[in-house]
């Protein structure tokens, strides 16, 4: 049909073949709202040879969380937890309009913005209920630091390696501190046996391999890299210290823009309101696909990006 637009969606398998079964809530909102608008969508699995072929296709194309490959293409994600998505035009969360943008409470909002986050409370406790417990240190008493992936390699968005995170935590702190490791991440021999060193020289650091939502539940405060659960950690109204850039550092001490001496002083500082933090930054900043304006909030971040629909 003349003047047809194309959308070209780009997925891993398991995600293609939900969406082919109409079993994917958000990108089913982002079919139904390209389509009403005359558009055509055309998936297509993620291989190298379909995103060499993406710039030379006609129409606009949306990945899923992979770098997007030319002008008219754009990425998205979930937003940490929930129906919330971001679509943005670089994959990396710290480049992102959110991680730029000023945050500033709004007692007008406070209420709702309470039961917005008690909602939130509720579904990750109920998560964390399913999951191991996380230790038999007191509950408060310590700091959690969930770990991620190449924990000797200091990367470009990082203030210190991961290993060299725990040694700062170590030094600046006598709290009992309990690391976990992620789940999806294969650690070398060098990066277990630095995490042994660790444990050997500071009997106050233990490392684990589950309970990371019951530690979460349980601690004082959380320090990591850019972890998404020092973000759940809002809910439950835990403050942390972030050594990487990260899209959600508003209300946290950041290492890579204050230094590590000035984040972890923070954390003696009044607590911020982490419900309106939840609010403003879920509700109003990202795509909420469980929304009945979620297709036309979809359309407007389209055309906020250049595109002609």
């Amino acid at each position: 049909m003349a003047g047809e637009q194309v959308l070209w969606l780009y997925l891993d398998p398991g995600t293609l073949a939900d969406v082919a079964a109409g079993r994917h809530n958000f990108f089913g909102r982002v079919i139904a709202a390209v389509t009403a608008r005359g558009w055509r969508v055309e998936l297509r699995e993620s291989t190298l040879a379909e995103r060499v072929q993406a710039p030379l296709r006609a129409g606009y194309a949306l990945f899923h969380m992979e770098e997007p490959t030319h002008p008219g293409a754009l990425t998205c994600r979930r937003t940490y937890t929930g129906a919330f998505w971001h679509i943005e035009a670089v994959a990396a969360r710290w480049d992102w309009p959110v991680a730029r943008a000023t945050y500033r409470p709004d007692p007008v909002r406070r209420e709702k913005a309470r039961e917005f986050a008690d909602r939130l409370r509720r579904r990750l406790g109920a998560e964390a209920g399913q999951e191991a417990g996380a230790g038999t240190e007191p509950s408060g008493a310590f700091i959690y630091v969930p770990l991620q992936g190449r924990l000797l390699a200091q990367r470009s968005f990082q203030a210190a390696s991961p290993v060299e995170m725990l040694r700062e935590t170590l030094a600046r702190t006598d709290r009992p501190i309990l690391a976990t490791l992620h789940p999806k991440v294969t650690y070398n021999d060098e990066e277990r046996g630095a995490l042994r060193d660790l444990c050997a020289a500071s009997p106050r650091l233990r490392v684990q391999a589950t309970g990371s939502e019951a530690a979460l539940r349980a601690c004082k405060m959380v320090v990591t890299q850019n972890s998404g659960l020092a973000f759940h950690g809002y809910a439950f109204h835990k403050p942390a210290v972030l050594f990487a850039r990260a899209d959600f550092h508003h209300i946290a001490g950041s290492v890579p823009e204050v230094g590590a001496e000035a984040a972890f002083a923070r954390l003696d500082g009044p607590p911020p309101d982490f419900d309106d933090y939840l609010y403003w930054f879920l509700q109003l900043q990202a795509i909420n696909a469980g929304r009945d304006d979620c297709g036309d909030r979809i359309v407007k971040s389209l055309r906020g990006h250049g595109w002609k629909i």
